[in-house]
């Protein structure tokens, strides 16, 4: 009986001891990186906080980022140049609160303790000076300025890219924050400020570029449209809608509407040129269906996070979940009626559960320019170390491929049609082809106000197509019912016309 009892204990121990085996490799094997980069982490950030570190530079030369001499309590002080214009970017570095951005994600590349660094340079190998590296922003200073300026006092965000590589060019979010405050050797300082900023209206630490999300309205008929083409659905040019004020959806006697109650219908071509709602709503919820949209939607990236080699990024969404089949398909709805087909209708023209950051429909918007692919996002193009030296370029990386290629140039054909002579209008610039799609996103409120939106691509006519814009402008109570041709394509119009003729 005793020896039992004992072997009881004994197994009991063993299990223990298994279970704390296996914890212990998970903590310090596979969950070491992720925890190594929680915000709340700042061990990393308090080892390095004295060390010499490099500069963070624009792609055209201007410092972000630098360490400079101080009397404080440490002897190097983290100097931010430019202000809150690269605060989401560049991040803080800060011995309180710890790290954010490229000040987070590139430490170890800032302080030289990448293997590349330590061995690359004469002066590296030498030993005659401590190793830090530089890193080289995708963002060009010129432009980052300029989607500044073009957002002005409004809120929202504009995000640049170039689609054949996915570097950013310029990401701005509106407000911003001043990263001198949290980079402060006053402890206390920088606790106040911290506070300040996290409990001010619509925290400017967040960015809005690629931390939050929201309504994508119409912007999102891209991807409604891509569908439908890319499942053979329908073409461009056929079959024709009829023209109509508004539609109601299988299984509700609620009409979906379209902006202003316009009249619209006509081939897709000319429902993505009008940015017809009562079309595109009748494609999603009759002819596409909850499987087609749901897949084609995650392959352009929601429900991912976007792998942007900054910290925050957030994944887009687009609901999965539209109840069971009500009825099968028939000659009026091909695509069968389902539970919350009404809630499809709504999604397909991107409201009802439907919301995206400004850098997810950048990247829808490059997929199309891209004939089909989408490059990973990335703020840094470039390492070099203390001399200046090349040591690493980090080489771009296909994260999506949504469509084909000629879907994608079906798609090209729809967005220039919305520029010349649509709803994009406003975004037309001399000698370059621009090709968009607007947005207006109601949030039912009384007044009625709207987020709006502009996503475009770019590029000098017969030559590849360089440049994607998206902006979007938030609603507030002073700019009310504003619509994303009026609102955001003159600031898209501004900056297209600046990187190509500037």
């Amino acid at each position: 009986m005793i020896d039992r009892n004992i072997r009881h204990v004994l197994i009991v121990l063993l299990g223990c001891f298994l279970l704390l085996f296996i914890q212990l490799n998970r903590v310090q094997v596979v969950d070491a990186e992720s925890l190594r980069q929680h915000p709340a982490n700042t061990r990393t950030v308090q080892r390095d906080f004295s060390r010499p570190r490099g500069i963070i530079s624009t792609a055209d030369g201007v410092v972000v980022a630098r360490s400079v001499e101080t009397d404080g309590p440490f002897e190097l002080l983290r100097e931010y140049p430019e202000g809150d214009l690269y605060g989401h970017v560049a991040g803080y570095l800060s011995f309180n609160i710890g790290a954010d951005g490229v000040e987070r994600s590139y430490n170890d590349e800032l302080v030289g303790r990448t293997p590349a660094l330590q061995l690359g340079g004469l002066a590296g190998i030498l030993g005659t000076e401590e190793a830090t590296g530089q890193v080289v922003l995708t963002l060009r200073h010129d432009l980052q300025t300029a989607a500044r300026d073009a957002l002005g006092d409004q809120r929202g965000s504009v995000v640049m890219l170039d689609p054949r590589s996915g570097d950013i060019l310029a990401m701005w979010s509106n407000p911003s924050f001043d990263p001198n405050r949290l980079s402060s050797h006053d402890g206390q300082s920088v606790n106040e400020s911290f506070t300040e900023l996290v409990n001010a209206e619509d925290n400017p630490l967040r960015a809005k570029a690629f931390r939050d999300i929201y309504f994508p309205g119409s912007t999102f008929k891209l991807v409604t449209a891509a569908t439908a083409i890319e499942t053979g659905v329908l073409r461009l040019n056929s079959p024709v809608f009829d023209v109509t004020t508004e539609y109601t959806p299988p299984l509700t006697t609620r009409p979906i509407s379209n902006f202003g109650g316009n009249p619209c219908g006509g081939p897709l071509i000319d429902l993505l040129r009008q940015s017809c709602n009562t079309g595109f709503a009748q494609i999603g919820a009759e002819l596409l269906g909850p499987e087609r949209l749901t897949r084609q939607a995650q392959a352009f990236g929601f429900n991912t996070v976007p792998p942007l080699d900054i910290p925050g990024a957030v994944a887009s969404r687009f609901p999965t979940d539209f109840g069971a089949e009500q009825r099968p398909p028939s000659v009026e709805t091909p695509a069968g009626v389902f539970e919350d087909s009404p809630g499809l209708a709504q999604a397909s023209i991107g409201q009802n559960d439907v919301s995206a950051t400004p850098l997810q429909m950048a990247l829808v918007a490059a997929a199309v320019a891209n004939e089909g692919e989408i490059f990973a996002p990335r703020v840094v193009g470039e390492i070099k170390n203390s001399q200046g030296e090349t040591v690493t370029t980090p080489n771009p990386q296909i994260w999506q491929r949504p469509m084909s290629t000629a879907t994608a140039a079906d798609m090209r054909l729809a967005m220039l049609a919305v520029v010349e002579d649509g709803s994009g209008v406003r975004a037309q610039v001399s000698n370059v082809e621009v090709g968009g799609k607007t947005g207006t996103a109601q949030l039912g409120t009384e007044p009625p106000q709207s987020h709006a939106w502009f996503v475009a691509f770019a590029g000098r006519p017969g030559n590849e197509t360089e440049l994607v814009v998206a902006v979007f402008v938030e609603a507030t109570e002073d700019n009310g019912d504003q619509t994303g041709g009026r609102a955001a394509a003159p600031i898209a119009q501004v900056l297209i016309d600046h990187y190509f003729n500037g």
